[in-house]
């Protein structure tokens, strides 16, 4: 079954660092828009960050802009999450999304492929 599957996530400290990554082992990564995903137990997914097939990043969460960056090893077929500064409001499970484009990915939320997600904890 095509599938994604992510894997970093952890507890960590306050102003600590993790990286997560997001791969598949059925299909390449190589000409799809992943994008990064988190949710919270009552509330909506939201949106962080992508990354496009021609390696353009956008990103779509104020929260996370100059702590997280989303870049891809095609070689490795995977696409990374690097988050540095976690603070305990970081909290969540974490998900990677594969599609067409970073616009239908994260703006539209219409993914082909989702992960089951990664926990990460941020607390002291």
């Amino acid at each position: 079954q095509e599938e994604l599957v992510e894997s970093g996530g952890g507890l960590v400290q306050p102003g600590g660092s993790l990286t997560l990554s997001c791969t598949a082992a059925e299909f390449t990564l190589d000409y799809y828009a992943i994008g990064w995903f988190r949710q919270t137990p009552g509330k909506e997914r939201e949106g962080l960050s992508c990354i496009s097939s021609d390696f353009k990043t956008t990103d779509y969460a104020d929260s996370v802009k100059d702590r997280f960056t989303v870049s891809r090893d095609n070689a490795k077929n995977t696409v990374f999450l690097q988050m540095v500064s976690l603070k305990p409001e970081d909290t969540a499970i974490y998900y990677c999304g594969a599609g067409l484009s970073c616009l239908t990915v994260v703006e539209y939320n219409v993914s082909l492929w989702w992960g089951q997600g990664t926990q990460v904890t941020v607390s002291s």
